[in-house]
């Protein structure tokens, strides 16, 4: 493969200097997805290098995140990058960038963001752990009692479990599992005289990676598993001298290219695909710094992979292992204050839910507010005798989802349940699949999704008999039915009971598991058939009042901002007059303030405590003020490969709640970054601002509230 650039030079250099080379490029209309990305990503760094606003346990949290997102950045987007380049594909995506450019422009980001982040852990985050006693230690600071207890530690758990593997004429080089940590070794054989041999041992996943430790009684140590191994690596070679000896890890193509199409049985089409991932093209190596040039030639060749995608890392590999250390017991002075997601004012008290919804909407603004109604909203559908069917599509749930064991109950209770469960949600597939086995067993009717379709759309339907005929009950999300991302992911539901929803709803279901179509909608837009379109009508609207010379705005609060047509769409009402704020959480390609062209456009990216993962979009509409939930970003998979809705919101009172929240967090001088014309994040000025944190802003506001209902309904029930 085509080297064209070396790494160290460039990093000396500078990336600026780099960019330079493609600078005709970055005076387009559009910013390059994958580094966009990876803005986001360094806004996530930016946090666990935040000493001023972020305890050191909470800045810990951060660094791991880093690692993880690159993860998936490299199994997923990365790895697509080499497909298309090995395939032969040339043309350039909205930016002007080729595959090719691509690589070797991510390539550059990433080494520079890996080198930030191991400064930021081994000269700011380890030292201060230290000052609080928290230590991780090295195998020569290791004092007797410790040494102690790790020779018994390794002899009686971790020697068992270790699979030494010699590469030699009668044993090729073993198959390393994607993202497993290993230790690459260099022998020689005492008693014969033969060059150098190759082994490689994987350190064991089934172990926790990081290894409590005897200290003084104010002292927390730790040591990792690697360095356990590494301390008595010579019981596992009998008979060799170890020449040399470092860590490393490799990140696989996931994207192994599952057939829906041909597929007789997704289920089983699934499982395979499962499998088959784990051994994809070796798209990332990463090996521990100072690794000897024999070894990391050897595992260069062995790997097929080009030296750019090679990381020298200065310090353990994969810094996941530090969820571990954050969640450490006794140290909650070193983290944020503890919050507790907050009761529904309109639940509070209230035993039947559907008599509730019966009177008012219902908006669920998690996790300032409980995931607890939603639950209980399908336990008392399971345990009702006059409901008659749920209808719920699934996405992501947790691992021990009190949602599904609802919907398994409602089954075995007679109720007429579907589920549809979306096996192709990406590194959930396995998790899905138990969960839909479950399902079935229990009895009910399980969806396998679509085939050329993800459905990503969060609705739950339940129908029941009431004294009038038979009323739908409907519950729609920005987010997933899981009970433990609510907890840290900010989204938005809303209960509703509703006819015209209600009606849509069932005609969502009714398209999800048969062939009917989607002819008549009173209320929802539905991807990949109407939203594209509803989302282009509305923008248009508002370039066509600001022409006439009426007030015109648009505010989305969203995830990703990426489909060229939406974008193309905000520029020409930008161009209108139309002003335009956008709060983009991660991905963005649309370039704001270029004059002519989007001068009246903002956008702001939040990255807090929580993760801001919600999707709003408000038209002013000439005074009458359209306010939309949805389950989609601006991108081209939401609007023309999934399954996703946008509801209205009507509820006056809902409405105004929802424009606080945008409000907000268009006020938010502390964990907002503005984008530039140019591609960078820059802080919020505060000159002339009130300090607003608006993540807190919620935390208080949700208190607030739920203390108010409380005492009104003391004083109701005296």
């Amino acid at each position: 493969m085509k080297k064209l650039w070396d790494i160290n030079l460039l990093l000396d250099v500078g990336v600026d200097v780099f960019m330079k080379k493609f600078e005709y490029k970055l005076n387009t209309n559009y910013f390059n997805r994958e580094l966009s990305w990876l803005e986001f990503n360094e806004r996530v760094l930016n946090e666990a290098c935040n000493s001023n606003t972020n305890p050191i346990l909470e800045r810990l949290k951060f660094l791991p995140i880093v690692s993880s997102n690159l993860d998936e950045f490299f199994m997923v987007r990365v790895a697509s990058l080499f497909d298309q380049m090995l395939a032969g594909y040339n043309e350039p995506d909205i930016a002007g960038f080729t595959p090719r450019e691509q690589i070797d422009l991510v390539a550059l980001r990433v080494h520079k963001m890996i080198k930030d982040q191991y400064k930021c852990y081994n000269n700011s985050i380890i030292p201060a752990l230290k000052k609080e006693n928290i230590i991780i230690l090295k195998p020569k600071k290791l004092n007797e009692k410790q040494k102690e207890f790790i020779d018994k530690f390794y002899y009686n758990t971790v020697y068992p479990v270790l699979t030494p593997m010699v590469v030699d004429r009668s044993r090729p080089f073993p198959l390393v599992l994607n993202q497993s940590l290993n230790i690459a070794l260099l022998l020689e054989n005492k008693e014969e005289n033969e060059g150098p041999i190759f082994a490689t041992v994987q350190v064991p996943s089934v172990l926790d990676r990081i290894v409590e430790l005897p200290g003084e009684d104010d002292e927390k140590c730790f040591i990792l598993l690697e360095d356990i191994i590494k301390m008595y690596i010579k019981t596992i070679f009998e008979g060799h001298n170890i020449i040399t000896m470092a860590c490393y890890r490799i990140t696989r193509n996931t994207d192994q290219g599952l057939n829906e199409e041909e597929a007789d049985d997704l289920l089983e089409a699934i499982q395979q695909y499962i499998k088959k991932r784990k051994w994809g093209m070796v798209i990332r190596l990463e090996i521990e710094k100072d690794m000897s040039t024999e070894l990391l030639e050897i595992l260069i060749r062995e790997f097929e992979v080009p030296r750019e995608t090679v990381y020298e890392i200065n310090g353990p590999l994969d810094l996941t292992f530090l969820m571990k250390v954050q969640s450490i017991e006794g140290y909650d002075h070193l983290r944020y204050p503890a919050y507790v997601p907050q009761p529904v004012p309109e639940l509070i008290g209230k035993e039947d839910i559907f008599s509730v919804i019966s009177q008012k909407d219902i908006l669920l603004h998690h996790p300032y507010q409980t995931f607890d109604p939603v639950i209980e909203f399908v336990r008392q559908a399971a345990n009702d005798p006059d409901v008659l069917a749920i209808k719920q599509t699934l996405y992501r749930v947790s691992g021990n989802s009190p949602i599904v064991e609802a919907l398994a109950q409602a089954a075995e209770n007679g109720k007429q349940v579907t589920v549809l469960v979306e096996l192709k949600a990406r590194f959930d597939e396995q998790n899905n699949i138990i969960w839909a086995k479950r399902l079935e067993m229990a009895g009910c009717h399980v969806i396998y999704g679509l085939v050329g379709l993800k459905t990503h759309c969060k609705i739950l339907l339940v129908v029941r008999r009431e004294e009038d005929g038979i009323k739908r009950y409907v519950h729609m999300s920005t987010g997933n039915y899981n009970d433990i991302t609510a907890k840290i992911y900010t989204d938005l539901g809303l209960f509703t009971a509703n006819p015209y929803f209600g009606a849509d709803a069932s005609a969502i279901f009714n398209m999800l598991s048969g062939y009917s179509k989607l002819n008549k909608m009173y209320k929802l837009a539905v991807a990949p058939v109407t939203l594209r379109k509803k989302f282009e009508k509305l923008i248009r609207q508002e370039a066509v009042n600001a022409r006439e010379g009426k007030k015109a705005r648009i505010i989305a609060n969203l995830n990703s901002l990426v489909d060229e047509g939406i974008i193309n769409e905000l520029y020409k009402a930008s161009q209108a007059g139309v002003e335009i704020d956008l709060i983009v959480r991660g991905i963005c390609c649309l370039r704001p303030g270029i004059e002519g062209l989007s001068e009246r456009i903002r956008v702001k990216s939040i990255v807090g405590r929580f993760l801001e993962h919600r999707r709003i979009y408000y038209f002013y509409n000439d005074g009458e003020e359209l306010v939309f939930l949805s389950s989609a970003d601006w991108m081209g998979r939401n609007l023309n490969r999934r399954v996703e809705i946008l509801f209205p919101i009507e509820d006056p009172d809902i409405k105004k709640r929802l424009m606080r929240i945008l409000d907000a967090c268009l006020k938010d001088t502390e964990k907002g970054r503005m984008l530039d014309k140019d591609g960078n994040y820059l802080k919020v000025s505060r000159k002339g601002k009130e300090r607003l944190n608006c993540q807190e802003y919620f935390c208080k506001l949700a208190i607030e509230e739920a203390q108010k209902a409380v005492l009104e309904k003391t004083e109701k029930d005296l």
